[in-house]
C-alpha cells in the first residue's frame, strides 16, 4: 500500500480575519500580513500629513498661490535627475536597502530643515520641492512592494485593507497636525515626521524578514530567478525606465491619465489656494506671521475633512466597488466626480462651495481612486512595477503641476482669468481624463483575460 503524503495542517484564522470580512473578501491566513502593510502606510501618510500643513504654511507664508503652483512645476526639473538615479540605486543594490536609503536621507533632511528653520533661514520654495519628491518617491515605493507581495488576485481583494492604512494615517496625521501646530509651532512638527518615518522604516524591515520566513517573495531585488529564458535576457543591456514607460502602450496610458489628473487636481488646488489666501488676509490683515497661521489651521481642518471622508469611502465603498463594478468601472469614478464638482465651482466661486467640491474630489482621489490606480500595476512584470511605476508616480504626476503652471501663468498674465474660469477648464480637462481612463480600463480588462503582463514595442 501506498503511503499518503502527509498533509498540510490547516490554516487557522487570527482573530483579526473575522473583523477584515466584514470590509472586504480575505481568506484564512491573509490577515496578519494584509494588516502590517496597513499599518505601514498608515505611518507613511501620518507622516506625510504631519508635515503637508508645514508646506502651505511657508509657501503661501512667504509667497503667494501663484508661487505655489510654479513651484510644483519646477519639481520637474528636479525629479528628472532623482529619477534616474533612483533607478540606479534599484540596480546596485536590493530591494530593502534601496527603501533604507532612501528613507534615510529624508530623515537627514527634515532634520536639516528644523536646524535651518530655527536659524530663521527662509524654507519656503525648498521645503515645498522636498516634500512633493518625498512623498511621492516613499508612496511610490510602498506600492511597489505591495504589488510584488500580492498576486493579482489577492490584490485587488487585500488593496482596500492596505487602503484603509492610508486613509487612517491621513486623518490621524493632519488632525494631530491641526492640534498641536498652533502649540508646537510650524518647525516642530519637522522632527515629529522624522521620528515617524524611523518607526515605519523599521516596520518595512520587519515585514520583508517576516515575508522570508513565511516563504514569500521577500522583495529583495527587482530582478526574478534566473531561469533559461531569464539567462538570454538579463545579456541584453538593461531598459531605461522612461523607455519602458514609451514603449509600452498600457503604462503609456497610464502614465497620460496621471497626467491629465495631477493637472485637474493641481489647478483646482489653485483655485482653492487662490481663496483662501484672500480670505485670510481679509480676516487678520498683512502680518505674514498671522496670515501663515491662519492658512495652517486652514488647511490642517481642510486635510481632516477630507480625510475622514476617504476613511468613509475605503472603509465601505472601494471594495464593494472592486468586487461588484470592477477595476475598469472603478478607474471612471474620480473624472466623472471632477467634472461635476468643477461644473459647481464655476457657478458658485465662493470659499465654502470649493471647499466642499474639493473635499468630495480629494476624498475620493485618496480612497477610491488611489487604490483602483495601484491595482492598475498588478498585471504588470516586477520590472515594470518598480522602476516605470516610479517614473509614472513621480516624473509624469508632477508634469501634470508643469501643465496647470502653464496654464495658471498664461491665464493670470494675459487673460487675467479668474477662479471660475480655471473651474472651467477642469471640466474640459476632465473630459479628456474620462476617456483616457476609460480606454485604460479596456487595457486593463484585456490584460487580464490573456493572464499576460503588458509587452514593449519594437
Amino acid at each position: 500500500m501506498n503511503a499518503q503524503p502527509p498533509q498540510a495542517p490547516p490554516i487557522v484564522p487570527s482573530r483579526f480575519y473575522y473583523v477584515l470580512k466584514l470590509f472586504t473578501e480575505v481568506r484564512p491566513g491573509e490577515s496578519i500580513t494584509a494588516l502590517l502593510l496597513a499599518l505601514n502606510i498608515f505611518l507613511i501618510l501620518m507622516g506625510y500629513y504631519v508635515l503637508k500643513p508645514v508646506r502651505e504654511a511657508l509657501i503661501l507664508g512667504q509667497g503667494t498661490a501663484e508661487l505655489k503652483t510654479y513651484m510644483s512645476a519646477l519639481q520637474v526639473v528636479v525629479l528628472a535627475f532623482v529619477v534616474p538615479y533612483y533607478g540606479r540605486l534599484v540596480a546596485r543594490m536590493d530591494r530593502l536597502r534601496v527603501i533604507n536609503t532612501v528613507t534615510a536621507f529624508f530623515v537627514v533632511c527634515l532634520i536639516v530643515f528644523f536646524a535651518l528653520g530655527q536659524a530663521r533661514v527662509p524654507l519656503g520654495i525648498v521645503y515645498f520641492l522636498w516634500i512633493g519628491i518625498f512623498n511621492l518617491m516613499v508612496v511610490a515605493q510602498f506600492w511597489s512592494f505591495a504589488n510584488d507581495i500580492y498576486t493579482k488576485d489577492q490584490g485587488e481583494r487585500l488593496f482596500p485593507i492596505v487602503g484603509f492604512g492610508a486613509s487612517l494615517g491621513a486623518v490621524f496625521g493632519s488632525r494631530f497636525a491641526g492640534v498641536f501646530i498652533a502649540s508646537m509651532g510650524v518647525l516642530d512638527l519637522m522632527l515629529v515626521g522624522a521620528a515617524i518615518l524611523v518607526i515605519q522604516a523599521a516596520l518595512t524591515n520587519y515585514i520583508d524578514r517576516r515575508q522570508a520566513r513565511l516563504g514569500g517573495a521577500p522583495a529583495r531585488s527587482v530582478t526574478p530567478p534566473a531561469t533559461a529564458a531569464t539567462a538570454a535576457a538579463a545579456a541584453k543591456p538593461p531598459v531605461n525606465a522612461f523607455q519602458m514607460v514609451f514603449k509600452t502602450k498600457y503604462l503609456l496610458l497610464m502614465a497620460f491619465m496621471l497626467l491629465l489628473a495631477n493637472t485637474v487636481n493641481t489647478t483646482g488646488e489653485y483655485i482653492l489656494g487662490h481663496i483662501v489666501r484672500d480670505a485670510a488676509i481679509e480676516h487678520v490683515g498683512n502680518d505674514s506671521a498671522a496670515v501663515g497661521r491662519e492658512i495652517g489651521q486652514f488647511y490642517s481642518n481642510y486635510f481632516t475633512y477630507v480625510n475622514i471622508l476617504g476613511l468613509f469611502l475605503q472603509m465601505f465603498v472601494v471594495s464593494r466597488v472592486v468586487k461588484h463594478l470592477g477595476v475598469p468601472v472603478g478607474v471612471l469614478i474620480l473624472p466623472i466626480l471632477s467634472m461635476t464638482a468643477y461644473g459647481i465651482a464655476g457657478f458658485i466661486p465662493f470659499l465654502h462651495a470649493v471647499l466642499g467640491a474639493k473635499v468630495a474630489e480629494n476624498a475620493t482621489d485618496y480612497s477610491i481612486n488611489n487604490t483602483v490606480r495601484n491595482m492598475l500595476f498588478l498585471p504588470c512584470t516586477r520590472e515594470q512595477k518598480y522602476s516605470a511605476k516610479q517614473v509614472i508616480d513621480s516624473f509624469f504626476v508632477r508634469m501634470g503641476d508643469v501643465v496647470s503652471a502653464v496654464l495658471v501663468f498664461v491665464c493670470t498674465t494675459f487673460f487675467s482669468l479668474h477662479p471660475r474660469g480655471f473651474a472651467v477648464i477642469n471640466v474640459v480637462l476632465g473630459i479628456a481624463w474620462f476617456v483616457m481612463a476609460r480606454r485604460i480600463g479596456q487595457e486593463y480588462k484585456a490584460l487580464s483575460a490573456s493572464q499576460q503582463p503588458p509587452a514593449m514595442s519594437a
